[in-house]
């Protein structure tokens, strides 16, 4: 199964030799948006569906990816999902679906949250997006320009907080 040890290695090693230029734009230049979640609950499920709604009727052009744990359901397979079983015993994706995501040069990535997930992380290192935004925590700071604090720990709290936070840099 999945070495934690050699998955952290890789991911510090994609992080030290990303060439990616980064950095914020004006939330009103950008037009492509990145969402990547663990799946949890159908609370979680709903909250992200707004939250796609509003940036759509905002004209950015969206896409998701989330992480499918074991024991937890998959809602209406709206998104595109990975599990365990794409991730190899090198730490690798194997995942066409993980490696077409993370080559997209999307203008803003969401990291949607609460709990910092190593799989996720990965994949914000391989990212080519311009600005990766996430929930404040040490273990995101590597991985996110933009880091939102929240005074609760709720998915609709760091959605709300990521979304108003982003708008002002227009």
């Amino acid at each position: 199964m999945l070495n934690k040890k050699l998955l952290s290695y890789k991911t510090k090693s994609i992080i030290k030799k990303s060439q990616v230029p980064r950095g914020s734009m004006a939330y009103n230049n950008a037009e492509t948006i990145g969402l990547i979640f663990s799946i949890d609950d159908l609370h979680k499920h709903e909250s992200i569906k707004r939250f796609i709604d509003r940036l759509s009727a905002d004209n950015k052009k969206v896409e998701v990816l989330s992480y499918l744990p074991k024991k937890k359901e998959n809602h209406e397979f709206l998104f595109d999902f990975f599990t365990v079983k794409d991730i190899n015993f090198w730490g690798t994706f194997t995942s066409e679906k993980v490696e077409k995501f993370a080559k997209k040069p999307f203008d803003y990535l969401f990291y949607l949250d609460v709990e910092s997930n190593p799989l996720i992380r990965n994949i914000l290192a391989m990212s080519k997006a311009k600005c990766r935004v996430g929930r404040f925590s040490e273990e995101n700071e590597p991985f996110c320009e933009m880091m939102i604090q929240t005074t609760d720990n709720s998915i609709d709290s760091l959605i709300n907080e990521m979304y108003k936070y982003t708008k002002i840099l227009s």
